[in-house]
């Protein structure tokens, strides 16, 4: 029988599906940290409080990064290059979510909008990183290899998504409620469609890693379409709900070391 459990154990057990797998997670997260690291040194002066914050985001972002691509040196495996068509990130900026790396690549100051885009945006793939995460602390937490690096991550993820409610809302209460609902309509929606897609590819390729038989293949895509039916019939409103959040100021002290694990 498939479970969450018995499908990451069999990917993380074959070292050339973890290479992919974890090759996959550095890339997004090192790309987030990049993405963070320039919004931070580009926000608008009305706004530089929030600076230190979204540095300690792309701080985490990297640190993450960096403990995926440790945990293949552990192995004795090299990243490989990631597949385009799974490359999470890269197809979110491509599709317009969020702020456009041209943009950011320049050196001239953000807008205040500029960085309500950039929180919707988060707001809404913090959602997904969260709860990926918590599924893999829920069944590898006392993984040898895996478990601290799964709490850690998973504790940071927390922590994103619970600044990107907190500052949402202290936006929305400044008059630009309006804005922000839109933009998470905006960008629930066209994520929901780019996670199917990626999540998609990411199985196709380890399918063919790990000599799944065609059934097996088409009882996971079919599990993948199923989710999105639901994300899409009304599943995708968790993301562009606010609330405050318990961990108030999750952001607001230095980012914390990563581990050893090599």
């Amino acid at each position: 029988m498939l479970s969450a459990k018995s499908l990451f154990s069999e990917i993380l057990d074959n070292d050339e599906s973890f290479r992919l797998f974890c090759s996959i997670a550095a890339s997004g997260e090192s790309q987030g940290g990049w993405e963070n690291a320039r919004i931070a040194a580009l926000v608008p002066e009305s706004q530089r409080a929030l600076a230190p914050k979204i540095t300690r985001h792309g701080a985490d972002e990297d640190k993450h990064g960096r403990i995926f691509n440790a945990l293949l040196k552990k192995r004795g495996l090299e990243p490989c290059e990631i597949p385009h068509e799974t490359d999470y990130t890269m197809l979110l900026e491509k599709n317009g979510i969020g702020l456009a790396h041209e943009q950011l690549k320049a050196d001239k100051p953000l807008s205040e909008q500029d960085i309500i885009t950039y929180l919707a945006h988060s707001r809404v793939t913090e959602q997904r990183a969260s709860e990926q995460m918590d599924l893999l602390r829920k069944h590898f937490a006392d993984h040898p290899d895996l478990g601290r690096a799964v709490k850690m991550i998973s504790n940071d993820e927390d922590n994103h998504l619970a600044y990107c409610h907190e500052e949402l809302l202290r936006f929305a209460r400044a008059g630009h409620g309006h804005d922000i609902q839109r933009i998470l309509h905006e960008c629930a929606h066209a994520e929901i469609r780019i996670y199917r897609d990626v999540s998609l590819a990411v199985m196709d390729h380890m399918g063919r890693i790990l000599g799944w038989p065609k059934a097996k293949a088409g009882v996971l895509a079919a599990g993948i379409h199923g989710v999105y039916a639901y994300e899409r019939v009304g599943g995708w409103r968790r993301m562009v709900s606010l609330k405050m959040p318990e961990r108030r100021n999750a952001l607001g002290g230095p980012a914390t070391s990563s581990p050893e694990f090599a």
